[in-house]
């Protein structure tokens, strides 16, 4: 309870005591009761030193909050700009990751397309190297029944069906055979190589030893066997190397689609992963978000409770020191009005 005071600075109280002491009033002892008022005075005092323990603690938890708090608010905000950072450089990536995938199936397309083609090419080639093989050993072979029997290959019996069969055993003659429609079953006709045909009863005689125009004919086709080898054994080696060539591509378009597949699923687990990253990130910034919110409010209310604590409590600790030296003065003087009541003397 807070006493007005006079402009002396001295408690009215004091000052009416020592007027009626002066003038000895009659029954004053039954009016003034020194110890009430030394009591109430003391009180007082116990009053302000608790509000100003009170207003210490006040102050001291208010700014402990307070720096808690502008502590948080500096975690949350620097969290939320490194998840907005995090968040936006997951969507770089995922664009990446999409676009890699988009770009990785657009080579894998044409991959397949050029090694379709590629193959179709060798196998062309390959038949057309085969068929010209082929050409070649039938015309070595045509050359070796007139000029080198020993090395002639004759073709596989014609095997006769039950009507031929028949007409053999019963003396008749079988129908000439038409000529073949193909070489080693390539499809390329026979019509390519112009071949007369002789049966053995045209075939000439051997000439004699010493006709020196027949060893020269001989001579010649040797000369054009030796010839058809070495363009059968270019080919053989244009086979060769075409095979090897199918075989090395096909192995590197089989290797490429293992690593694109390999890739291919690494990329769409990464973009699983890095989705579900992104959707908790943006989760967490929301919740960060939100936490700054609710902790400015709360700086908001610390502010105020610090501002209120001010106006309460700033002008009891400004005078507390002044105001407790007052009150041992007035109790002094208190004790020795007392005193005088009871017949003390301090006029020395």
């Amino acid at each position: 309870m807070k006493q007005s005071r006079a402009p002396n600075g001295r408690d009215p109280r004091v000052d009416l005591l020592e007027v009626a002491l002066r003038g000895g009033a009659k029954g004053f002892e039954k009016i003034i009761k020194i110890d009430e008022l030394v009591a109430t005075l003391k009180a007082e005092q116990i009053e302000d030193s608790n509000k100003k323990d009170w207003c210490v603690a006040e102050f001291d938890k208010s700014e402990d909050k307070k720096k808690m708090l502008l502590q948080g608010e500096s975690d949350l905000e620097a969290a939320i700009e490194d998840g907005a950072e995090s968040i936006s450089t997951m969507k770089s990536d995922l664009k990446t990751l999409a676009d890699g995938i988009v770009a990785l199936d657009k080579d894998v397309a044409e991959a397949t397309e050029q090694r379709k083609e590629e193959h179709d090419d060798f196998v062309t080639t390959l038949a057309s190297n085969n068929a010209a093989k082929d050409l070649l050993g039938f015309a070595k072979n045509r050359m070796n029944k007139f000029y080198n029997p020993k090395l002639y290959k004759a073709p596989p019996k014609r095997e006769l069906s039950e009507e031929e069969r028949i007409t053999v055993n019963m003396g008749g003659t079988l129908a000439p055979t038409a000529a073949p429609g193909g070489i080693a079953g390539t499809g390329i006709s026979a019509s390519f190589v112009q071949i007369r045909a002789h049966n053995q009863k045209d075939e000439p005689a051997p000439p004699p030893e010493a006709d020196v125009s027949y060893k020269k004919s001989g001579e010649q086709s040797s000369g054009v066997v030796a010839m058809m080898d070495l363009m059968i054994k270019d080919l053989d080696k244009e086979v060769t190397e075409s095979e090897v060539e199918e075989k090395d591509s096909q192995k590197d378009y089989e290797q490429f689609m293992t690593d694109a597949q390999n890739k291919r699923a690494q990329d769409s687990k990464a973009i699983t992963d890095k989705t579900a990253a992104q959707a908790e990130s943006e989760s967490q910034l929301e919740t960060d978000k939100d936490s700054l919110k609710s902790t400015q409010i709360q700086l908001m209310e610390n502010e105020k409770m610090i501002g209120s604590l001010h106006a309460e409590c700033d002008w009891l600790i400004r005078y507390y020191d002044l105001r407790q030296e007052a009150r041992t003065g007035e109790i002094d003087a208190l004790s020795k009005a007392k005193d005088v009541l009871k017949g003390a003397d301090y006029s020395l």
